[in-house]
């Protein structure tokens, strides 16, 4: 929670800790992470702030001196939720271990507090922050074993459908990349799935609900991409001069809160909330349930047969001089083959195996695609000298010729073959 806590504010007034080990320590923590800041040589260790008692709480926050604008606790439950409360009864009953709740205050002596007095700014969870900490919240999959065909897609489109809902918040949080990229692989891995049993099957309505997730993954694709950019750039640390590379840093990160921004705006909607709602409705209806009954192994097989040769085409096609758009095509065909694979494992065991060596090469040019479209925007913004533009540029040829051989490699793949074992 230390860089979190940073960047809202929080450790911007005075900090008040109770004076128990726990809460000592967790300051100790806070501090080692972030060392500039000195908190430990800051903090107010207080033994009236080791109670569990809410009312006494209040005592206290109405002792603080006019001139404390702006105060962080480290206390206890149940003590710390009953003073929230008791100024924002809009706020849940309960928080986990190690959450942050921002309250805003009008002004005016602590003194004069009363209840209902606080503004509910914002509420944070580890599991928000920490992709690591979330992941076992996360709805465990059903194992696929014995399950028929009609079950197993109806399972895993549940199974998506409930991770979807539940790495939201830790989407709008924005801490940490990996639930964007959660969030995003399920919602096309949904869409995929549903247009794998639409190719298959004739399901009404399923059509509407898989052009609304098309459209939510979209409005992803260029964050995630600056997320990734952004690893990228501070894992490999490309040679450039001295000015442009924190430069860049900033132009990317100044996109990427843009677009985080927007997405957030798009999340809090009442329009996503309606089309969450009927797409959770629709997944759990008789009609749909009805519907996924004639999905059988040998109709799944005959499409899947279609793809992989559709895919050896493709593949056949590729040149030297092919555009960057055909070898996309070509990993949007792979994923949906794999997707397709997906609803019988057991048979196509080796089949998604290459397909995962061979999307991961295509998803790696495509990374490429984009970096190179990035750092020639920045270029043409940038305004320096000479030195900086030829280094820009000389990444940019370097880019091209990375793509170049991955496009060689892809040129030599083996064509696919589906099992029809």
């Amino acid at each position: 929670m230390a860089s979190p806590l940073g960047r809202c504010g929080a450790l911007a007034g005075e900090i008040h800790v109770s004076s128990a080990d726990r809460t000592r320590q967790t300051l100790e923590v806070i501090d080692a992470a972030l060392p500039r800041l000195g908190l430990v040589e800051r903090v107010h260790v207080d033994d009236a702030l080791y109670t569990f008692r809410g009312d006494a709480l209040r005592e206290w926050l109405k002792a603080l001196p006019a001139d404390a604008a702006r105060v962080l606790v480290i206390g206890h439950n149940p003590a710390l939720i009953e003073l929230a409360r008791w100024l924002c009864p809009e706020l849940p009953a309960s928080f986990p271990t190690g959450s942050l709740v921002h309250l805003r205050l009008p002004d005016g002596a602590w003194r004069s507090v009363t209840p209902r007095s606080a503004e509910w700014v914002a509420s944070l969870s580890p599991a928000e922050v920490s992709y690591d900490i979330f992941q076992p919240e996360a709805p465990a999959t059903k194992e696929p074993g014995g399950i028929h065909l009609p079950e197993r897609a109806a399972l895993q489109l549940e199974h998506q459908y409930q991770l979807i809902r539940e790495l939201e918040p830790g989407v709008i949080a924005g801490f940490d990349p990996e639930f964007l990229h959660q969030y995003r692989v399920n919602l096309r891995r949904s869409r995929a799935i549903g247009e794998s049993v639409l190719a298959a099957v004739k399901v009404p309505g399923l059509r509407k609900g898989l052009k609304r997730l098309k459209r939510r993954a979209q409005a992803t694709s260029d964050l995630r991409d600056l997320d990734v950019f952004l690893a990228s750039l501070s894992q490999q640390r490309p040679l450039l001069a001295p000015r442009v590379q924190p430069a860049l840093q900033a132009w990317l990160s100044s996109r990427r809160d843009v677009e985080h921004q927007a997405l957030c705006e798009q999340l809090a909607s009442e329009a996503y909330a309606r089309e969450k709602l009927v797409w959770g409705r629709f997944l759990a209806s008789g009609s749909f349930r009805k519907a996924l009954r004639k999905l059988t192994r040998k109709r799944v097989q005959t499409v899947l047969t279609e793809q992989v040769a559709q895919h050896d085409r493709s593949l056949a096609s590729i040149t030297v001089a092919s555009p960057d758009e055909a070898l996309h095509d070509l990993r949007k065909g792979v994923k949906r083959i794999r997707y397709l694979a997906e609803l019988d494992p057991e048979r196509h065991r080796d089949l998604l195996s290459s397909l995962r060596q061979r999307q991961n090469l295509l998803g790696n040019f495509q990374d490429l695609c984009t970096w190179q479209a990035w750092v020639g925007e920045f270029a043409a913004e940038l305004d320096g000298d000479s030195d900086q533009r030829a280094g820009l540029n000389g990444w940019l040829a370097e880019l091209g010729q990375q793509k170049q051989a991955l496009r060689e490699r892809l040129m030599g793949e083996r064509q696919l073959h589906s099992s029809n074992a």
